[in-house]
């Protein structure tokens, strides 16, 4: 029997499941560091990750990370390198999958972490980071974020990370994770691919600001295996990144 797990534990094995065996993967922050050490450990053996602050490691860290500065993330790494060095391996092609979140996203997946007048006032956002670099250069980008209106825009108010546009030859959003479930995005429109259980889709449609794809018998994601839960809990042993163990 498989046990209880939250929503968030879910998306890190979704994301997991995004990451091939053998591909270079730009890992980002959050839910993606464990998605990354949980495909290691299962059926991705031979992934390797680049980290924005250029780390690059064969193999999960071995103890928990907050950001990917951490010590553990350093320990281990086949190299400890510098900002230009990984963004390079980018330029050059050679990054398969990389991972970015946003605060808006809009039908074609651009992401806006810039700027937002959503609330009525103009709110300044983080910024690019990476996710610029990464969303125009990775062969493939995988989104993910929390689903609600307010982030799942017809327009938003500045590209920050570009998603799918007339003559784009290479790379562009493939896969959105959210909250409510994985979407694909590689023929540029969003497309319900499975819901996480107990999610229907009018929930999903009034969440969701702009027209999505989304059939009544869309199927439901597939939960975690007891062994994909025990990796993540080894991982995150309070929870930090994937929510309380009560539910969320």
């Amino acid at each position: 029997m498989i046990a209880t797990y939250t929503r968030k534990e879910l998306m890190v094995v979704a994301a997991a499941r995004e990451i091939r065996d053998g591909e270079v993967v730009f890992v980002g922050m959050r839910l993606p560091l464990l998605g990354f050490g949980l495909a290691k450990a299962t059926h991705a053996p031979t992934a390797v990750g680049l980290f924005e602050n250029g780390v690059i490691r064969d193999r999960p860290a071995e103890a928990f990370i907050y950001t990917m500065g951490d010590p553990p993330n350093i320990v281990g790494a086949i190299a400890c390198l510098g900002l230009n060095d990984v963004m390079s391996l980018l330029q050059q092609g050679r990054v398969d999958v990389g991972f970015i979140g946003g605060a808006e996203i809009d039908p074609h997946g651009n992401l806006n972490t810039t700027r937002t007048s959503s609330s009525g006032s103009l709110i300044r956002l983080p910024g690019s980071g990476g996710g610029g670099d990464i969303a125009s250069l990775a062969g493939r980008t995988v989104l993910i974020m929390e689903h609600e209106p307010r982030r799942f825009r017809e327009r938003v108010d500045y590209i920050t990370s570009p998603g799918h546009f007339p003559g784009r030859r290479r790379g562009g959003p493939a896969t959105l994770i959210t909250t409510l479930g994985v979407f694909d995005l590689s023929r540029g429109q969003v497309r319900a691919v499975s819901l996480h259980p107990g999610v229907t889709p009018a929930q999903v449609r009034d969440a969701t600001g702009f027209t999505i794809a989304i059939d009544d018998s869309v199927p439901a994601t597939a939960p975690p295996s007891t062994d994909e839960l025990a990796y993540i809990r080894r991982a995150d042993p309070a929870g930090f990144w994937t929510g309380n163990r009560k539910g969320e």
